[in-house]
């Protein structure tokens, strides 16, 4: 048991009432939808206007979240979610402070929620401690961005302990062999990244990724999301008509955030906007 003080009553109150990944993708596939899966930095650009928005994210129709524990050093996004992390590391936001944000949030919603994490915060809270206090908030899964499937057999253990999905990434010179290790490995659903490169807002859709969706969606059965460089409402259309089953959408809504930091009001109006028109776009005709 994990050395945390947490009663474990709580703990399993806090796992039984929840939307699972299955029970999300089977009502969307009953309702011909994709998954709008919106993504925010906790604490971007402050604890309290942070919960706002995810209430507004909810309240617009977002099927789930993706929640990204601010880090220094976020490798694998751009310049716009890099702000992010800095403005919710400098409003006062630690590991501890982003468990009690999604605590919060529990408190408004039972749609599944997933971490994006770096592993050095795993790593230092310790593996099983993680795992245990994710589990207790109501966290449906963990995506460690920097953490490769060689790598993770402590964080499948505990993902495994505590009936966590582990959520790993699919790129674009992902070769097949890696691409059946990490299937064998994922459980909720495969992360499937656009493009090659960091997070951030892209023009346009490539032939490429269309292509990649296709190659993953012959070697597996889980849900197929997509993220880095889903901006647009024509992109969602673009991704689930190609067989993916849903999209995470980031760099787009934070930087609604970035560009009205002295205009709050106006900065909530934007993103219920936003959010409108990226969950209109999952619908499948």
């Amino acid at each position: 048991m994990s050395s945390l003080k947490i009663s474990t009553n709580n703990y399993h109150l806090a796992s039984e009432k929840l939307i699972s990944y299955v029970e999300m993708f089977e009502d969307l596939k009953k309702n011909k939808r994709g998954a709008f899966i919106p993504f925010i930095v906790a604490g971007d650009p402050d604890f309290e206007t942070s919960i706002e928005i995810v209430k507004i994210l909810v309240e617009t129709g977002a099927d789930a979240l993706e929640i990204g524990f601010p880090f220094s050093d976020p490798v694998a996004d751009g310049p716009i979610i890099q702000e992010a992390n800095l403005r919710a590391l400098n409003s006062g936001m630690t590991t501890q402070k982003c468990f009690e944000f999604i605590k919060k949030i529990r408190k408004f919603t039972d749609i599944p929620i997933g971490l994006l994490v770096y592993y050095n915060l795993i790593y230092k809270r310790g593996v099983n401690d993680f795992y245990y206090e994710a589990k207790y908030n109501g966290i449906n899964s963990i995506l460690s961005a920097d953490l490769s499937p060689e790598e993770a057999n402590n964080a499948l253990h505990a993902a495994k302990k505590y009936d966590i999905d582990q959520i790993f990434l699919v790129a674009q010179n992902t070769p097949l062999n890696r691409l059946k290790y990490i299937n064998n490995l994922a459980s909720g659903f495969i992360y499937v990244v656009s493009i090659m490169g960091v997070t951030g807002v892209r023009n346009n859709i490539k032939k490429s990724t269309v292509n990649l969706i296709k190659r993953i969606r012959a070697h597996t059965d889980l849900p197929i999301i997509v993220g880095f460089g889903i901006s647009k409402p024509e992109h969602i259309k673009a991704i689930i008509l190609s067989g993916a089953d849903g999209t995470i959408v980031g760099s787009s809504l934070i930087k609604v955030i970035s560009q009205n930091l002295e205009k709050k009001e106006l900065m909530l109006q934007k993103i219920r906007k936003e959010a409108k028109i990226m969950k209109n776009a999952t619908k499948i005709f």
